[in-house]
């Protein structure tokens, strides 16, 4: 037989085996069950075909009973071409605005290998910290950066924007002063976009505000005391000044300090730390993040040690493994949000990792010369500017910059900013008399001279310049080798390389988080993201440069409402936590805009969502909990009784639907109806609608309000933790409380600054991530309305023939009365760790031996796993994974069974590296048993980087930046 004869018999073999795909049908490419395949799961749960199982397990109340109105779908080739025209549409400038946001380069090394790596973008949370080092100590090298740069002794992991670090630094400085006054202190020259944010924060947590100007001649702190003060350095109108006057001023009243910094800035100037301030927060976007229209970026936050264990967010800390190995692990998980519910100090229970490892990978591939170089270069070429305008006669305000020059010139500032438009230069005019010119790492010598020709001068050379004087950087900073070994782009890649490869991500194997729903990101979904024509617009542009994306922003927010049975989308919240407060806050403003000002009770069911209770608790309301029954199932009787108790006070329920016990409970239409008449609203956490999209409208099954996480059902990939993007769904009448900016639509031909809603801001930018907008598009646009209802059915087939399977070996907590599970099942360990002492933990760390991110656990239910496998799963990896959890039932029960001891077996001493394969072995199972366990293919075999870590010495021992190369010996 001939080679190609034997091809085209294994290739005929190999069908024969599969349904043909569709080339020009995406889902059949998304959706990883076959013909075949699908057939196997619906027979395991005997129902006939996916039309049969959506009545089995929908309830009938909710049915939608038609498809949903969305355009026909596309090919992956004609979305890229619609996404094409859409990006044409976007008019490409020098932007030259700042205002927190600057242009920037980001190494290709960077884009190819992180942004655009699903080995980074496809990651999960580093919950399992054992098959997540590598982005632990990228995350770790960013914490060291940020602390560095700010002179401060702690840094955590990433906040979701400047504004919205600015507002968790206003609430940790009330918490943590010795002043009880309730005032905050804000220096007026800062971002308008941050104060906006401060402002929706404070108000619901009787927080008040007062923004003053502390620098004018007769200026200075106000009268009385304030428990906060927030300064910015430099200023929103680039001025640089000497606050340490201030800073001690503050402190003699018993208040704690935040400076708003320019990380790139700090390279030149003395950092806060060492001006006396307590914090320091701003955003690490122009550390190689592209501008995207206004996000994702990721925030920073600093502190000092003596409020390190109230720092909001994450933070990676160092410990070591069970082999005395140094190992990264995130320290305090105790302050996690879905932990703590209603005692929580905040609602942010993600963060921006992904844009965090460019910025931290922007830090180590230039170094700490090669980023005082581009802030020296950017420096001078603001000088050159000042220099060159006051030449001309044009009045420059401040004497004192670092790369924005503010120019007066009264009545002419639309004039200007027109004619630079004409040159293709962006600049910013506040107000009618000043107009700021930002440089960035992009700016050169012809953009100044376009620039300066504006304001009728001309380009002069090179000026001298004095570096701040007093204010000027002596101390050193990025001093840990890492800074320092990886100036080629050789060295840089195999580092990139050689963390990626320690890491477990979707691109390896399929992650069954529950509630997290990691499903397939698809490159063709990704591929816009990086588009200079999308990736290159700033946020407060006017409007006409942004047609082409203000267009996708309007096709995504009409679907959204269609797949929601909602009235009004916005987009703004950049995060679940984000959307979460928005429609909370709407909700509040509806009720006091009808004079019920005394409506603050929010219900919350002991089943719902880990970060609804922080979320009621931030928007003001006060957390009444109902109890559930023995079936998971919210206690009906229960609720009735609380909203009969607190129905004058009642302003809404959160209820996360299904549950998140993984349930289609057929009660929620008399919930809802229940707390409408009593005049509550129903708030319906979109975490699970993967579990509804083409099934069911929340809209229309009594919701008012429901926040989306669009990196869970609509695609956005999780990045090792963020980015996330939150967009808040709300009824017709809650639709006038949407959340606003101040900057939100900017046209320069008429000087207009549009607003919108009126919550006030959530985020910094007015469309908030909007760069990663273009992959739920595009999924939505490829996948039309049959994939989509096919897609979730899918899911919810999957789950339950893992619940099926696994139901044997670990019994699933919850089903429906129809004996279903929804898009997830929760299986129940408890049994047997009472009976064996084997605990979810050991199986969690187990089953990385077999190549497997564990499902989540203990959530919601202590001694659990939650399991999810979503629709991009085939048969064989779903199989895999069942097969997986059997095979480690088997060792339990050898564990039971007296053949290895609870306290050494294969479970407990999990996971096993690849140095476990040499040296002495004295446990009482073999090295094989050990790290190739049934299934596993030698030559397929992930290894863990370090063996189980020791939680408890790393929140004893807290160390939070890199350690030193000796720890490593």
């Amino acid at each position: 037989m001939s080679p190609i004869d034997q091809y085209s018999r294994a290739a005929h073999s190999n069908f024969a085996h599969h349904s043909p795909l569709d080339p020009e049908n995406f889902a059949d490419r998304h959706i990883g069950v076959d013909v075949p395949g699908l057939a196997a799961m619906l027979e395991a749960l005997d129902q006939v075909d996916l039309d049969a199982l959506e009545h089995a397990v929908v309830p009938p109340a909710i049915r939608l009973g038609r498809a949903l109105d969305l355009p026909a779908p596309a090919t992956e080739t004609q979305t890229l071409a619609e996404l094409r025209g859409l990006a044409a549409k976007n008019r490409s400038m020098v932007q030259m605005i700042g205002m927190g946001y600057h242009d920037t380069i980001t190494p290709g090394v960077i884009k190819r290998n992180v942004l655009e790596n699903p080995a980074w973008y496809t990651a999960y949370t580093p919950y399992q910290p054992e098959i997540s080092q590598g982005r632990l100590e990228a995350l770790l090298n960013f914490q060291t950066a940020v602390s560095d740069l700010t002179g401060l002794d702690i840094a955590n992991a990433s906040m979701l924007d400047e504004a919205t670090a600015a507002a968790e630094a206003m609430t940790l400085m009330r918490r943590t002063s010795r002043s009880k006054s309730n005032r905050f202190v804000v220096d007026a020259d800062t971002l308008p976009q941050t104060i906006a944010v401060i402002m929706t924060r404070a108000e619901p947590l009787d927080i008040e505000v007062l923004v003053t100007d502390l620098y004018s001649a007769d200026a200075g702190l106000p009268i009385g005391d304030f428990f906060g003060l927030l300064l910015s350095y430099p200023g929103a109108s680039g001025a640089v000044r000497d606050q340490q006057a201030l800073i001690a001023d503050a402190h003699s009243r018993e208040a704690k300090v935040t400076v708003a910094a320019d990380l790139m800035a700090l390279t030149l100037l003395r950092p806060p730390g060492e001006i006396g301030a307590d914090i320091a927060v701003g955003s690490t976007q122009r550390l190689g993040v592209p501008l995207g229209f206004g996000g994702p970026h990721a925030g920073y936050m600093a502190v000092r040690t003596d409020v390190q264990r109230q720092l909001p967010g994450r933070l990676v800390g160092v410990s070591h493994d069970a082999a005395g190995n140094p190992a990264y692990r995130l320290a305090l998980q105790t302050r996690e949000q879905h932990i703590r519910r209603e005692k929580a100090t905040s609602n942010i229970c993600t963060a921006q990792v992904l844009l965090a490892v460019i910025a931290s990978m922007y830090t180590v591939y230039h170094g700490p010369e090669g980023l005082r170089r581009i802030a020296q270069k950017m420096h001078l070429q603001a000088a050159q500017i000042a220099a060159t305008l006051r030449g001309a006669g044009v009045t420059v305000e401040h004497d004192v910059f670092f790369d924005t020059v503010r120019a007066l010139v009264p009545g002419r500032a639309r004039e200007i900013v027109t004619a630079a438009r004409e040159e293709g230069v962006n600049l910013w005019a506040d107000g009618e008399d000043a107009v700021q010119i930002s440089v960035s790492e992009k700016t050169s010598a012809a953009h100044i001279e376009s620039v300066v020709g504006v304001f009728g001068a001309e380009a002069e050379g090179w000026t001298a310049v004095s570096f701040f004087g007093d204010l000027q950087r002596t101390t050193t900073f990025l001093t840990h080798p890492v800074f320092h070994e990886h100036r080629s782009e050789t060295a840089m890649l195999r580092y990139l390389r050689r963390l990626s490869d320690m890491d477990l991500a979707l691109d390896r194997s399929m992650i069954p988080l529950g509630s997290c729903t990691m499903k397939l990101n698809a490159t063709t979904e990704m591929e816009a993201v990086t588009w200079p024509e999308f990736a290159g617009l700033h946020p407060f542009a006017p409007v006409q440069d942004a047609a082409g994306m203000l267009e996708l922003v309007d096709q995504l927010e009409k679907w959204l409402v269609e797949i929601t049975g909602y009235a009004a989308v916005s987009l703004q919240p950049n995060a679940g936590s984000q959307g979460e407060l928005s429609g909370l806050l709407a909700i509040r403003a509806y009720h006091r805009s009808r004079g019920d000002d005394h409506r603050t009770v929010c219900l919350i069911p002991a089943s719902a969502h880990g970060t609804n209770a922080a979320s009621a608790v931030m928007a003001g309301m006060k957390v009444v909990v109902v109890g559930t029954d023995d079936g998971g199932n919210i206690d009906m009787t229960d609720l009735a009784a609380k909203v009969a108790l607190h129905g004058e006070n009642l302003a809404a329920i959160m209820i996360t639907y299904p549950s998140t016990h993984g349930v289609f409970e057929d009660t929620i239409t008399d919930l809802a109806a229940l707390v409408h008449g009593a005049g509550g609203q129903v708030y319906v956490d979109g975490a699970n609608l993967n579990a509804l999209v083409g099934l069911a409208r929340p809209g229309e099954f009594g919701g008012d309000v429901s926040h989306l996480n669009l990196h869970k059902t609509f695609c956005i990939p999780h990045g090792g933790g963020g980015p996330g993007v939150g967009p808040v769904a709300v009824a017709a009448h809650l639709a006038p409380f949407l959340p606003s900016h101040p900057l939100g639509l900017i046209d320069p031909s008429r000087g207009e600054v549009g607003t919108f809603g009126s919550i006030g801001a959530i985020s910094a930018a007015p469309w908030g991530s909007a760069s990663i907008l273009p992959i739920s598009w595009a999924y939505i646009r490829m996948m039309g309305a049959d994939g989509l209802r096919r897609a979730t059915l899918t899911a919810i087939a999957s789950a339950n023939y893992i619940a099926r399977r696994l139901d044997e070996h670990f019994p699933v907590l919850y089903t429906s009365a129809t004996g279903f599970v929804a898009h997830e099942c929760i299986l129940d360990l408890r049994p047997m760790t009472a009976a064996t002492g084997v605990t979810v933990d050991d199986v969690a760390k187990r089953l990385a031996d077999y190549g497997f991110h564990a499902p989540t656990m203990s959530f919601p239910v202590a001694g659990t796993l939650m399991v999810e496998p979503t629709e991009s799963e085939d048969l064989a990896e779903i199989n895999r994974f069942c097969d997986a959890m059997i095979a480690i039932k088997g060792e339990v029960d050898q564990v039971a069974a007296g053949v290895w001891p609870v306290t050494d077996n294969p479970l407990r001493g999990a996971p096993h590296t690849a140095e476990s394969l040499v040296g002495d072995w004295d446990h009482p199972y073999t090295r094989t048993q050990a790290v190739f366990p049934a299934g596993v293919v030698p030559a397929r075999k992930y290894f863990p980087p370090v063996a189980r870590i020791d939680g408890a010495f790393g929140d004893r021992n807290l160390v939070c930046s890199c350690p030193p190369v000796e720890a490593y010996a």
